[in-house]
């Protein structure tokens, strides 16, 4: 991973290998924010599992294994209530088909390259708490 910064947005580069939340677990201890927007991503990536919540607050979990195009990422990154960074992102991936496949991302690792946007929330504190019968940790918000 390379980043620069302008201000409050970072501008990642994800390389070959790096898985995507971890990356960006690893970029909010490194640079010291708690709260931060996702608001895009593009790249490549494989060894994906994505799904999607259903009314039964389960994850239905899915996976992409070949590689395919990442066309669009985005999310957030709060703290849990331990301190450690919490990335909940959702994409939408493009096989080499041209099928397409989306939903929150659980895991994907880059198979290329990744570039993704980061706006840090500087006066925000969001942290990531269990709701009941849920899997989503969800968020909580304080005030400075």
């Amino acid at each position: 991973m390379e980043w620069t910064r302008s201000g409050e947005d970072l501008f990642v580069r994800i390389d070959s290998g790096e898985e995507i939340h971890a990356t960006l677990q690893a970029l909010a201890d490194e640079v010291g924010f708690d709260a931060a927007a996702i608001t895009s991503g593009i790249g490549r990536t494989r060894d994906t599992l994505y799904g999607y919540m259903n009314e039964d607050g389960v994850y239905i979990r899915r996976n992409l294994d070949s590689p395919s195009e990442l066309v669009s990422l985005s999310g957030n990154i709060a703290r849990t209530q331990d301190g450690k960074a919490f990335t909940h992102i959702h994409c939408c991936w493009s096989d080499d088909d041209n099928n397409v496949h989306a939903g929150h991302m659980f895991q994907s690792v880059v198979h290329v390259v990744g570039e993704i946007h980061v706006r840090i929330m500087s006066q925000a504190i969001m942290t990531r708490c269990p709701l009941p019968d849920v899997e989503l940790l969800g968020l909580q918000f304080s005030r400075h």
